[in-house]
């Protein structure tokens, strides 16, 4: 019993880690003010760009920071249609999912054919700084990326409420025409939150490719996009409660896979629908006195 809820904690933090980078990108987004429903796309572009990158140049990090770059890049063109011409936010998030969607897989194809056997690359080894000690050593062996997650929650917090920048991205996100009277150029602070956030959401696809998969999949952001929207909610804005939302659905995905090898004699697609079904309901409860930045979905358009 105590070997399987030390697994179960391992792979929860596992789990939540791209659920991590892709939720702190959407708050960046959201709280300038702007829904990025691109994000599911920028994850699935930011897997192939880091696996292409680390593959085609033997460093993982520097597939990482490709990744990133491409992130950054999606961001920028989501400010261009949303933020520059006023486009409606929910056309142009989901236009950027459907076109990154397509580029990936396009280059995908030009660069490795249709193999019948995914190519992949040699992984991120994990970082076991306790070493064999019980309990604590299996927990904490983790990968570096997964720690850096773990740190840019603070990093998050204190950006947003301790400096200049994180008062003009939430200014914004609140009153754009109070914030523009004040001096606050609003198409810059919205299109570089979009960036940061593009950047975030992208690692966090790449974490797939290059640390737990070691591999490129089409089916490889399985809806995490999706679900980092309703974690948003959940969290209602607050970088501290994404933690939690993530850790919420990343044990409840471990616990599927690790019920489903107890030989329970229930159909496997009742395992694979339970982390979604606790999200929904979590989200349902949470979304109740959720209260999201004012200006979301308005286009800002300087009179």
């Amino acid at each position: 019993m105590d070997t399987f809820i030390v697994g179960l904690i391992a792979a929860t933090l596992r789990v939540a880690t791209p659920l991590i980078y892709g939720t702190l990108g959407e708050l960046y987004s959201e709280r300038s003010g702007v829904l990025n429903l691109g994000i599911e796309g920028t994850m699935f572009f930011g897997a192939f760009v880091g696996f292409a990158a680390a593959d085609a140049t033997g460093s993982l990090w520097l597939g990482v920071l490709a990744a990133l770059l491409g992130g950054m890049l999606a961001g920028l063109l989501m400010a261009f249609f949303s933020v520059r011409l006023g486009v409606n936010q929910h056309v142009s998030g989901l236009g950027i999912t459907l076109l990154l969607t397509a580029v990936s897989l396009f280059f995908f194809r030009l660069i490795y054919g249709e193999p019948r056997i995914p190519p992949s690359i040699r992984s991120f080894d994990q970082l076991q700084p306790f070493g064999n000690l019980p309990i604590i050593g299996p927990i904490t062996t983790q990968y570096a990326l997964t720690y850096i997650s773990f740190l840019i929650i603070p990093l998050a917090w204190w950006v947003l409420y301790r400096t200049n920048v994180g008062l003009n991205i939430r200014a914004v996100g609140e009153n754009p025409e109070a914030a523009d009277a004040a001096g606050v150029n609003v198409y810059r602070v919205r299109s570089y939150a979009l960036m940061i956030g593009g950047g975030l959401m992208a690692v966090g696809g790449a974490f797939l490719s290059l640390a737990q998969l070691g591999a490129f999949t089409y089916g490889i952001i399985a809806g995490r996009g999706w679900v980092c929207i309703a974690l948003i909610i959940f969290a209602n804005w607050q970088p501290a409660k994404v933690l939690w939302g993530a850790l919420l659905f990343g044990g409840v995905f471990a616990l599927q896979l690790r019920l489903q090898s107890t030989g329970l004699n229930l159909p496997y697609e009742t395992f694979l629908a339970l982390p979604y079904v606790v999200t929904i309901i979590a989200l349902a409860i949470a979304g109740r006195n959720a209260t999201g930045p004012a200006a979301v979905l308005k286009a800002y358009k300087r009179e």
